[in-house]
């Protein structure tokens, strides 16, 4: 399926079920630049809700975050930054 750039909303993700591989896809766009950034890995859940989460859970969403850098990510022209901020 190939998407339209023109009509996506910037910085608004979407899901993507019909993507082989990856879950979302949203359309960065920062200082001016706009692209296309697929992210997350498809069937998997992410994180759990965080109200009333088990230890279990935090320290789930603790180890993706360390593992992937997550206080680093600053580019919304990345889908490291995508990933950390919308699926954890």
């Amino acid at each position: 399926m190939k998407l339209d750039k023109k009509s996506m909303k910037c910085n608004s993700p979407k899901k993507t079920p019909g993507h082989p591989t990856k879950s979302h896809v949203v359309k960065a766009c920062e200082n001016g630049k706009e692209k296309i950034v697929r992210f997350g890995q498809q069937g998997v859940t992410g994180s759990p809700k965080k109200e009333g989460e088990s230890n279990v859970d935090k320290s789930r969403r603790k180890s993706f975050k360390a593992r992937h850098s997550c206080d680093t990510a600053k580019s919304k022209l990345t889908a490291r930054t995508w990933s950390c901020k919308f699926k954890w």
